[in-house]
């Protein structure tokens, strides 16, 4: 009881210092009728319930309008009262749902006046139109790299800040960006794929990386390099193909100050540093890094190679092995040393190749302190240390370190077979055997006489 006596206590002198102060601001103003104590406090009053009636109660926020405050209330109720009738998503504002609809019905009122592209939502076109004007307001304090849009600035200003503010309720990992938890998500929830290719039958979260997918069915590559003309069948192939022009390099391995274009790139590089591999292949019990690495892995088990060549009958497991080997038919180099004028169809080549120009040997023996170039020479040599044979013959089952010895060994099963064939070549054989043995002896003992 005397709790609730206090309270109203401070709420009466809280009201009469707000009244004093709208008293002193009416006081013999310059031209001004003074107001009457019952005015000042009629307009006090108002004053209070107008700015009561538009202040949130969870958060303190100020809003203009009642309404706008009821909005806002949405945000920390969690209500939702717009739901789309074809897909069941709900909204805060009916005017989210009214542009959601567009998803839906295709359509897209909002008109680019310099290349008459189309959108759905209006403030996809603002954002659009500062590809034509250039126009990148956001700037970031640590590097200096501008952005077209402050959740670009926002999103990108993780990178030094390391935040993560986006949680899984179900397991506790973090994430940068809202779309990458909702990703994982899947894994908790086992959210079926939606958007299924109709020439490959593979699946997709997202439309967009359906239509990226089906470009490659159709050969289409929409996305131009302005640097050397070079094509892309998706945005993010292009963004990460500019980084080779620029040689912007922005991302800094803490442990090392190794620096890399990609984010995805120096996360790479970093289980380098901790030997984190999380992804095991139950065929052979193999570890990988990254999911796709073992996804790519796991098709040397089943022998799946989606990518065929369009120039030939070759067929890849992996999409880099289909365009490097592209390359052969079309002639294409596009990738030059900045040391010399040698030129190379794929980057890893021209990657070996600098090396020779900076000596640099990233690969060291993990049994001794040899360094290499090139990963597959250290595995190589690792072998003389561990004594892996992974390469074996599927004739005799014999094993070598080596492909190139195994390459060599099978022409031994290659003769037998044409012998087996061939019976007459076995005999044509063995006389060229006898007459080179007969020469042999000849030689000799001409060397004796002459002796």
């Amino acid at each position: 009881m005397f709790a609730v006596f206090l309270s109203d206590l401070m709420e009466e002198s809280e009201e009469s210092e707000e009244l004093s102060e709208v008293e002193e601001e009416h006081h013999d103003k310059p031209g001004e009728k003074p107001l009457s104590r019952s005015k000042t406090k009629k307009t006090f009053i108002k004053k209070r319930r107008a700015k009561k009636s538009t202040t949130c109660t969870q958060c303190g926020k100020s809003l203009s309008t009642k309404q706008s405050l009821e909005y806002h209330m949405r945000i920390h109720t969690g209500e939702k009262p717009f739901t789309c009738d074809q897909c069941g998503k709900s909204f805060t504002h009916k005017q989210t749902l009214k542009g959601h609809m567009r998803i839906h019905t295709g359509e897209k009122p909002f008109i680019c006046d310099q290349c008459e592209k189309s959108f759905s939502n209006k403030q996809h076109l603002r954002v659009h139109m500062k590809v034509h004007t250039g126009e990148k307001p956001y700037i970031c304090d640590q590097c200096e790299k501008s952005f077209m849009r402050k959740d670009g600035l926002e999103s990108h200003m993780r990178i030094h800040s390391g935040e993560k503010p986006h949680t899984c309720d179900q397991c506790g990992k973090s994430f940068k960006h809202k779309h990458t938890l909702r990703e994982h998500m899947r894994i908790h929830t086992g959210a079926t794929l939606l958007y299924a290719c109709d020439q490959c039958g593979k699946s997709f979260t997202h439309k967009k990386s359906l239509n990226v997918h089906v470009n490659i069915h159709k050969g289409v590559r929409p996305f131009t390099c302005d640097q050397c003309g070079k094509t892309f069948n998706g945005d993010l192939a292009l963004k990460k193909h500019l980084s080779i022009h620029t040689k912007e390099k922005p991302h800094s391995c803490s442990l090392c100050g190794k620096r890399f274009s990609l984010l995805e790139y120096l996360h790479k590089h970093q289980k380098t540093h901790t030997g984190v591999r999380e992804y095991m292949c139950f065929e052979c019990e193999k570890i990988f890094s990254t999911a796709n690495n073992l996804k790519l892995h796991q098709r040397i088990h089943t022998g799946e190679k989606p990518y065929k060549c369009s120039h030939c009958d070759n067929r890849f497991s992996c999409l880099t092995n289909l365009k490097g080997h592209e390359r052969i038919h079309t002639g294409e180099k596009p990738y030059k040393c900045s040391h010399c004028e040698k030129r190379f169809s794929r980057s890893s080549s021209l990657k070996a190749h600098e090396r020779i120009h900076t000596g640099e040997k990233p690969y060291k023996c993990s049994h001794c302190d040899k360094r290499f170039t090139q990963l597959e020479h250290l595995k190589r040599h690792e072998r003389i240390h561990t004594g892996e044979k992974p390469h074996t013959c599927d004739q005799c089952r014999k094993s070598f370190s080596i492909k190139s010895h195994l390459k060599k060994h099978m022409k031994i099963h290659t003769v037998e077979k044409l012998d087996l064939l061939d019976p007459r070549r076995t005999r044509s054989d063995g006389r060229k055997q006898e007459k080179k043995n007969r020469r042999q002896k000849c030689k000799n003992a001409s060397h004796v006489n002459q002796g």
